[in-house]
């Protein structure tokens, strides 16, 4: 199973964007199963389900400061080296997807969801129904982060 298929099959097993993501490359993290997954807890829906940046995207970015973010404070050579790798992995999402931001990239859900009580500043998840898969572009959005991040990380430890 790839990375991009195991990070799938973790959101459709119920687990945010950010945590999909982010739990599919676990055994490199060093991070056991729960802790991976409380640390991704916060960024799925768009940052706390306020659809700001995209989860799947802050999964990868999560993952480029395990594996590449500076362990000092104060050291700006480190935090040059890590942003300009967020900021490529930015740029690589944005490219295939055309954002980074949760709401444009739901925007079609979000029209066909006008008038309901599912507002994007509710905090109450949505129920993981077969429609709810069929109308998100998440399930493809969580592959796609993982193969850029995965493929990104590969090339850095070569």
């Amino acid at each position: 199973m790839t990375r991009g298929e195991l990070a799938e099959k973790n959101f459709k097993e119920g687990c945010n964007c950010a945590q999909a993501v982010f739990l599919a490359f676990s055994d490199l993290t060093g991070l056991d199963e729960a802790t991976a997954m409380k640390i991704a807890a916060s960024f799925g829906g768009g940052i706390g389900r306020m659809r700001a940046t995209c989860g799947a995207a802050c999964g990868m970015f999560m993952l480029a400061g395990l594996e590449n973010g500076s362990a000092k404070a104060g050291d700006a050579e480190g935090k040059m080296q890590n942003y300009a790798l967020v900021q490529d992995l930015a740029a690589k999402f944005r490219n295939e997807n055309g954002s980074l931001i949760c709401a444009e990239l739901l925007s079609g859900v979000r029209s066909q969801e006008t008038g309901t009580t599912n507002k994007w500043d509710n905090p109450t998840p949505e129920a993981r129904t077969e429609e709810y898969y069929k109308k998100r572009p998440c399930e493809e959005l969580v592959g796609i982060s993982a193969r850029i991040v995965g493929e990104k990380i590969a090339e850095m430890n070569k």
